[in-house]
């Protein structure tokens, strides 16, 4: 019985605060000049989660398969080997590939040729 008169005084409070806090939005809004976005515009859009404009998206998407393509080339070029059913990297082959000097060295244009 006890809760009865607890939500009874609770209950006009809470619309009381609602009531208030409509008003002051609608002051805001009107005092600022705003206009506030329903929630199916803030929705996240799957194709674009960043809100980019379509040049842009494109010029991202563009930079992120040349960023796969590189991460393919450089994956390829480790060496691997199957160990218990399973590819590891071998590492003893990546070793004697920094060792070996490369066959066609590329100088930095200082000291590459004395005349």
């Amino acid at each position: 019985m006890s809760w009865l008169i607890i939500l009874s005084f609770a209950l006009p409070i809470f619309f009381g605060l609602l009531f208030v806090m409509s008003k002051f939005v609608k002051h805001m809004k009107e005092e600022q000049n705003m206009e506030i976005e329903s929630i199916r515009d803030t929705l996240i859009d799957e194709n674009n989660p960043v809100g980019l404009s379509g040049e842009e998206l494109e010029k991202l998407k563009q930079q992120q398969a040349e960023a796969q393509k590189h991460l393919r080339d450089v994956i390829s070029k480790i060496p691997v080997e199957e160990k218990d059913g399973r590819l590891r990297p071998a590492f003893d082959k990546m070793k004697k590939l920094q060792d070996e000097p490369p066959e066609k060295a590329v100088g930095n244009g200082k000291g590459a040729s004395k005349r």
